[in-house]
């Protein structure tokens, strides 16, 4: 296959160098806004550089990798639709209802396939919680608890485009927990806090946040964030049941300290980042992206995916600003609104 790839940054480069190495791709040209560093990232990877976004699409190529700003997805996932292009796109579509339910609609329109990378689902310890849940190895699983902590903020820059920590992190377990458990989310309640840098209050962000969530059959989900984890970076959910409890993400790179005489002391190599930590999910993705690509699969998380998560951050982000339960019924009623 010939893949065309958008986007030389810090993600881009990362997905690049994956796929470059990938059995099934024959040639990866590679575009961005910025044609240098396009030219760099081929350089360094055995990849084309093209020397636009236009020099992509005009290609001859045979699907689309879209790993650029957030800014940008809703209107290349529009334009790699009406090219007939199959399609991987880095989390979200977009950062408003509006945008996403317009370039779904494109998508739907052209029958092409859309891909959204939440690469949890791919993640060896998510999928085997998921077995065990499915199987009722855990029996009625009554409390679900998320962490996602960054070591360090990202830059102040990024804060403006992100569409904030419950968009930009958060937005992650509200996938995976949906995906692990089958089941809606009916109700959040949500807050956050911003004691960190000034850059977070100034972009109307917080650096930690926390929300409720009531899932249709009664389960209730805890699921934090922040910014600031100096220990490392630690992604962990726990699934709690009335036979059995499974921890996602518990290993000897997981960066806690017992307090316990006698507990685990903090690990000597924690977990970096999320591309450390997820490095092997990250491969295995877009692995599924080619098969799905090429007829083999099934899309393994499709854009209405996405939108679902969205939806649940929506709704936690208008609790954090109102300071009340919402209804994901709220939210659903904006959508329909949208036509979608």
């Amino acid at each position: 296959m010939r893949i065309g790839f958008l986007g030389a940054g810090r993600i881009g480069s990362f997905h690049a160098a994956a796929l470059a190495g990938t059995d099934g791709v024959d040639e990866l040209l590679i575009g961005d806004a910025d044609s240098g560093r396009a030219a760099g990232l081929a350089a360094r990877i055995g990849a084309i550089a093209a020397e636009s976004v236009d020099a992509v699409f005009d290609g001859g190529i045979d699907a689309l990798v879209i790993a650029t700003a957030t800014a940008s997805h809703a209107e290349l996932i529009t334009r790699a639709a009406r090219a007939g292009l199959p399609t991987y796109c880095e989390k979200p579509i977009a950062l408003d209802l509006a945008d996403t339910v317009h370039a779904l609609r494109e998508v739907e329109s052209a029958g092409t396939m859309l891909q959204m990378g939440f690469q949890r689902r791919f993640d060896a310890g998510y999928r085997a919680a998921r077995e065990a849940l499915r199987d009722g190895r855990l029996g009625r699983v009554h409390t679900i608890r998320a962490i996602t902590s960054d070591a360090a903020p990202p830059p102040p820059e990024f804060l403006p485009y992100s569409g904030g920590l419950i968009r930009d992190c958060l937005v992650h377990d509200f996938d995976a927990v949906r995906w692990l458990t089958g089941r809606e989310v009916v109700e959040v309640f949500a807050s956050g806090s911003a004691g960190g840098a000034a850059f977070f209050r100034e972009a109307g962000d917080v650096d930690t946040a926390a929300a409720l969530l009531t899932l249709d059959d009664g389960t209730l989900v805890t699921a934090t964030a922040t910014r600031y984890n100096g220990a490392g970076y630690d992604v962990r959910m726990e699934l709690s049941g009335e036979l059995d409890q499974f921890v996602v993400g518990l290993d000897d790179r997981t960066p806690f300290t017992s307090a316990e005489p006698g507990g685990p002391a903090g690990p000597a190599r924690p977990w970096a980042d999320f591309q450390e930590r997820f490095e092997g999910a990250y491969r295995a993705e877009l692995a599924a992206f080619l098969r799905a690509a090429r007829g083999e699969a099934a899309n393994p998380c499709s854009g209405q995916q996405a939108l679902y998560a969205l939806l649940v951050a929506e709704a936690c982000e208008l609790s954090r600003l109102e300071h009340r339960p919402v209804q994901l019924s709220e939210i659903t009623k904006r959508m329909s609104e949208l036509g979608a």
